[in-house]
């Protein structure tokens, strides 16, 4: 692939991605924004993490996560601690209540995404199978 056409692709892909991801969140349920739900999110895959381990792995300053947290923590979604080992810090964990709103979320995202997925034709929903190795590829690196 030409450079010009990597670019292309790329600048397609990024839009094309952007917006799917910002209209599935639209179709959802009100409640937390979507900063608030990722970091929930990764507090439910990674487990207790300190705050500022969490807001690395969110791209987001320590003070704006400091802050989304403590929404979380007023909510109820999530149960913070000072970190045994430095007193300084904190640690935030996903509550049960914190993990069901994760998983309803998610369900009604990938049920809105699947219905969208049945409006295609068969040969756009076997292209986007096809493709779902390589964009699974370009996330490998940052899930580990």
């Amino acid at each position: 692939m030409t450079t010009s056409a990597v670019q292309d692709v790329s600048g397609r892909l990024f839009l094309a991605v952007g917006r799917l991801s910002r209209s599935l969140r639209q179709a959802g349920v009100p409640g937390p924004g979507h900063g608030a739900i990722s970091a929930l999110a990764t507090l439910v895959n990674y487990g207790q993490l300190r705050l500022g381990d969490l807001a690395a792995k969110e791209g987001v300053a320590a003070a704006t996560m400091s802050r989304i947290v403590a929404s979380l923590v007023e909510a109820g979604y999530v149960s913070r601690e000072s970190d045994p080992i430095d007193r300084r810090a904190w640690l935030a964990e996903a509550t049960e209540e914190g993990e069901r709103l994760v998983s309803g979320v998610r369900s009604t995202r990938v049920r809105e995404l699947g219905t969208r997925l049945e409006r295609l034709t068969p040969e756009h929903q076997a292209a986007l199978a096809a493709a779902l190795p390589a964009l699974e590829a370009l996330i490998a690196d940052e899930e580990r």
